[in-house]
């Protein structure tokens, strides 16, 4: 047993560390170096030399498990390794000629212009392709062939950090080292291939910047033959037919793939017009990286013909920098997270200035927009009232869960509609659309007046949620209570029944599950303000107040007035309506689709809460308030309208953070300002001041904001 542990032992190391594991007990290069220069072997086939090649650039990038040196150090290392190597076989002249027909062999068999068309650029057609592909490139073993030389340029490199040891090689280390590789049949064979390369990138390019999705984000709008793609393409065939040396034709090509760029930077400046989806963004910055690499290529070709040899002068540093872009890249595209980061960067940026637009209109800017932010939140306190009854009135029904799931999302989406028709709030649905106004505010930073802003943003920002809350909870609970005692006169028995009364009662408590279930019912909160965000851009995106203003028969049966003047409604309240009847699904299903998994997971929302605690306590009897059952709930809902607000807020000021790319040092200043306002003023977070107040209120100065930063 003991004997089949360590065989298990031995195998998972040399699985796991493969050629490295040979050398991690020595330090003496010559004898790891001899061993491993003599494996050359040009009779071999195509596969044992490509190892061979891996098992070379492995040794070289070789660092024990254990070390106290830094990158730079690591690097150093590194770089003496190369040395050695090529002095070992400068002193051993017959291997060094074993070593160089084997390198020119494997090189000379490989194919190159995948090499620099696709190695670290997405080419599949869609984001979702290419995630996939990523996804089975993680888990699938590599397959070397002779056809695939990306894959062993992968193999070989397979640390991200190559690419800087790489840049700092010195020009006599990559001539010695282009000599050992390479020769003038494989130098001219690798130039054909970049220019082929040329031609495959000039025409992706082309063909994603002339189709409709893109023509129609161009400004100024122009024919089709007009286009600088189309341009692009005829400039590139110009130059790749001139001669190398004819500097009219490498100027233009270079000024065409910079218009080129030029106009995907027009593309983004005009997605919030015409909306934008996760595609789009995906093929607007592969068409990017794709002219990055059209310029990193066009230097190499230029270059090089002026200075035959990549060992020769100025090109030695551009073939330099093309190798380690391609590691780098290489390494970037291999990455899943890195795809989903830049393809879901824009979009999230776009849904989080699209909440902040709604955001605007629920902070209250002054007493009387408190006072009508008061009012607001009454009307939807009282319409909360109705939600409960209907709630209490589905639950004596003993449906199936499903069935009772869905009527509880229709009465919570009706619920929400009519608050909003009526111009009422729901204060837990202002933080989620309310969080990205105040991070576009961070952006403006610059000065101690954009700080001052801030606060005070912040301040008002606050109040609102608090006036929300205040008019929530005082309109709900006299509402409930007229309810209940209507009831009572009408039927003559209590809304609920006592033991259904308890068990509410006992569901609100403090003391149990009812703060995770009010942390939860904060993220759904927050997915509905994306939700809302998303529809609002699919809107755009599709163009339906278009669609809609000239469909037939909807012109037909309207008018034409009338049909454009629907369709701008509905543009304008898309997000509203989205919001509200996913949340209003989000409230009702989640309990349902949770117990279905075997899920202890429920929704406690402080304004429903709140309205529930009153028709049981009215039913229970006012005795009931005496209780600590009673005051454990009252205790409960006080929690949850915490939890509700400071989930929401927190999840939708982290997405617009992120995707606003506000520093962690711009976050720290606010932090530490906002506290100290409020240890000065806490009474400004909560009521609205007065004008002399608000004038003589507390501010960071302008040496205290310095010293923050």
């Amino acid at each position: 047993m003991k004997f089949l542990f360590l065989k298990i032992r031995v195998i998972w190391r040399r699985f796991r560390y493969g050629q490295q594991a040979r050398y991690e007990h020595h330090i003496d290069y010559a004898p790891q170096l001899e061993a491993l220069m003599r494996r050359a072997d040009i009779d071999a086939v195509w596969h044992d030399r490509a190892n061979w090649m891996i098992d070379v650039a492995e040794w070289l990038r070789h660092q024990p498990k254990v070390s106290l040196l830094d990158a730079e150090g690591r690097r150093r290392v590194r770089h003496q390794r190369v040395r050695a190597m090529l002095d070992w076989l400068d002193e051993h002249r017959d291997v060094r000629r074993l070593v160089q027909n084997c390198l020119q062999k494997t090189l000379r068999e490989a194919s190159g212009p995948e090499l620099f068309s696709v190695t670290g650029l997405p080419h599949e057609s869609a984001f979702f392709s290419e995630l996939t592909e990523r996804a089975f490139k993680m888990v699938l073993p590599r397959h070397l062939s002779p056809s695939e030389l990306p894959t062993l340029f992968a193999a070989m490199f397979p640390d991200p950090e190559d690419a800087e040891w790489l840049l700092e090689l010195d020009q006599d280390q990559q001539e010695r080292l282009w000599k050992l590789a390479a020769d003038d049949g494989i130098s001219h064979a690798y130039w054909q291939q970049i220019e082929e390369a040329l031609t495959y990138l000039t025409t992706v390019v082309v063909a994603d910047g002339i189709s409709p999705a893109f023509r129609q984000r161009l400004e100024p709008k122009m024919p089709l033959q007009a286009t600088p793609f189309m341009a692009l393409r005829r400039e590139m065939e110009a130059y790749l037919r001139a001669s190398p040396n004819d500097e009219g034709a490498l100027r233009s090509a270079r000024m065409l793939i910079a218009v080129c760029q030029a106009q995907t930077d027009r593309i983004y400046a005009h997605l919030d017009e015409y909306g934008v989806s996760v595609s789009l963004v995906y093929r607007i910055e592969r068409m990017r990286a794709q002219l990055t690499r059209m310029g990193r290529l066009i230097d190499v070709r230029s270059a090089t013909w002026r200075e035959p040899g990549p060992g020769a002068g100025g090109s030695a540093g551009r073939v330099q920098l093309l190798l380690a872009d391609l590691i780098a890249a290489h390494h970037s595209r291999s990455s899943v997270r890195s795809l989903v980061r830049r393809s879901f960067a824009l979009l999230a940026r776009k849904m989080v200035e699209r909440s902040a637009d709604h955001g605007e209109h629920y902070i209250a800017r002054d007493r009387s927009g408190y006072r009508a932010m008061v009012k607001a939140a009454c009307l939807g306190g009282v319409v909360t009232a109705f939600t409960v009854l209907m709630k209490i009135a589905l639950g004596k029904l003993g449906l199936a869960n499903f069935f009772e799931g869905a009527f509880a999302s229709i009465n919570y989406a009706i619920s929400f509609l009519v608050i909003a028709a009526i111009g009422g709030v729901l204060a837990t649905k202002q933080p989620a659309v309310t969080a990205p106004a105040l991070a576009a505010k961070m952006g403006e930073l610059d000065t101690v007046d954009g700080l001052r802003a801030l606060l005070g943003e912040t301040a008002m920002l606050l109040r609102s949620q608090a006036a929300a809350i205040f008019g929530n909870l005082t309109a709900v609970i006299p509402t409930m209570l007229l309810i209940t005692a209507g009831f009572m006169l009408a039927s003559g028995t209590a809304l609920m029944n006592p033991d259904k009364a308890a068990r509410a009662m006992h569901d609100l408590s403090l003391i149990g599950p009812t703060p995770l279930y009010a942390a939860f019912t904060g993220i759904l909160l927050w997915l509905s303000s994306l939700v809302a965000g998303f529809a609002d851009n699919w809107f755009a995106l599709r163009r339906l107040r278009e669609a809609l203003a000239h469909q037939r028969r909807l012109v037909h049966a309207l008018g034409p007035t009338r049909a454009a003047r629907w369709a701008a409604w509905l543009e304008r309240h898309v997000a509203t309506i989205a919001g509200n009847v996913s949340l209003g699904v989000l409230l009702g299903m989640t309990p349902v689709v949770a117990q279905f998994f075997g899920l202890p997971l429920d929704v406690r929302h402080v304004t429903l809460a709140t309205g529930t605690l009153v028709a049981a306590s009215a039913s229970l009897g006012w005795g009931v308030m005496s209780t600590p059952p009673f005051w454990l709930a009252v205790s409960g809902i006080v929690l949850i309208g915490v939890l509700n607000v400071g989930v929401a807020f927190a999840s939708a000021m982290a997405l617009a953070l992120r995707a606003r790319d506000i520093p962690a040092r711009i976050r720290r200043v606010v932090f530490r300002a906002v506290l100290r306002r409020f240890t000065a003023s806490p009474l400004s977070f909560f009521f609205p001041e007065k004008a002399a107040t608000a004038s003589a209120k507390p501010v960071p100065s302008e040496s205290e904001t310095e010293e923050e930063r």
